[in-house]
């Protein structure tokens, strides 16, 4: 009979042995956890079977999953309000486009169309700023982003673009309602104007420049989008405030900007790839669609009800409705997009797979 302390086998040795075991129930998970992610480094697959070491047994590798990097996401979630940041994104576009045509009346000597436009815009950039500064939390945050200007950062051009623009803007209107200095109300007009096509755009890289997937990769057309989305909604205001008559030229503008509008978002979308899911999945996809058969429904209606008052103004509410929605769809799928980590993983194992 053997001796268990000659052995080897003593009373330290079994109790090393029993810790040793309770640590193994411990590494077998953190070793499966390993063994997940070497299979992904190795094969870029998320499945599959990995030979073992000497002919062994093959190992069956789970499924990954993408949910967590370390059990942390791997993007951090949008944190602004759709109601605030999407509000935000739209009457910016509408209030920067409603000068650009109000300025263009003008210019023709058509006063009486441009005053509609004048208070549409100044409703439009106060709401924008309210939204803003809303989901900033304190209006001082506002004001601390124009202490410093830095070229680089589109948050910080915005912010001067949206001081610069608003006392512009609300000039135009008030002089045209009261018809005092007639001049200074045109040249606020037109210095408007001239700011209005960067006050209906600057959001778009605003957006783009974040980690966040469907709004990062759509960064070529997005600006495309917003532009042409803007003109539609000012141009479907023109239809709403002003008579069959007189409304030609805003019903240019807004079937131009809703036809280039559903062409160029279409295609980002189809552009895009995987990341462009979420355009058309959940509450983002039912935004977009809805807000592509408003728009539609309105470039048709402005056409053919060219003659009906009631038609034009429909169809001129229609196309701000689907503008409205577009911006509500492009925040909602970057929210979707951020929440499911493969919109960013598998991108990046693509990129590196072309790279090697």
């Amino acid at each position: 009979m053997s001796n268990p302390e000659l052995d080897g086998a003593g009373p330290s040795d079994r109790g090393r042995d029993a810790i040793t075991g309770a640590a193994d129930v411990v590494s077998e998970e953190q070793r499966n956890e390993r063994d997940r992610a070497q299979a992904v480094r190795t094969s870029g697959r998320p499945s599959g079977r990995r030979r073992g070491r000497r002919g062994g047994e093959p190992t069956r590798v789970p499924d990954a999953d993408f949910r967590t990097y370390h059990g942390r996401p791997v993007l951090n979630g949008v944190v602004w309000e759709a109601r605030d940041i999407g509000g935000y994104l739209f009457l910016g576009g509408l209030a920067g486009a409603s000068s650009i045509l109000a300025a263009g009346a003008e210019a023709n000597g058509r006063a009486d169309l441009a005053r509609p436009l004048k208070y549409t815009a100044l409703v439009a950039v106060s709401g924008s700023l309210v939204a803003l500064v809303h989901d900033l939390g304190r209006p001082e945050r506002f004001l601390n982003m124009l202490r410093v200007f830095k070229p680089t950062s589109p948050m910080s051009v915005g912010s001067w673009l949206l001081a610069g623009y608003g006392p512009l803007a609300g000039t135009a209107a008030v002089t045209a309602a009261t018809g005092w200095f007639p001049r200074i109300g045109t040249a606020a007009t037109m210095g408007a104007g001239v700011l209005g096509p960067l006050v209906a755009t600057y959001t778009a890289p605003l957006i783009c420049d974040t980690a966040v997937p469907s709004w990062h990769e759509g960064h070529r057309e997005m600006p495309y989008v917003f532009a042409s989305s803007a003109v539609a909604a000012a141009g479907g205001m023109g239809l709403v405030t002003t008579p069959t008559g007189h409304a030609d030229p805003f019903r240019r503008a807004a079937v131009g900007g809703a036809l280039t509008e559903l062409a160029v978002s279409t295609f980002m979308e189809k552009r895009m790839g995987l990341v462009g899911e979420p355009y058309g999945r959940g509450l983002a996809g039912a935004l977009t669609r809805t807000a592509k058969s408003l728009t539609l429904a309105g470039a048709v209606g402005a056409v053919l009800g060219r003659r009906n008052r009631v038609v034009s103004a429909l169809s001129g509410a229609a196309l701000v409705g689907g503008s409205a929605l577009t911006r509500l769809g492009v925040f909602q799928a970057g929210v979707q997009s951020a929440e499911d980590p493969k919109y960013t993983v598998v991108p990046q194992r693509e990129r590196l797979r072309q790279r090697s």
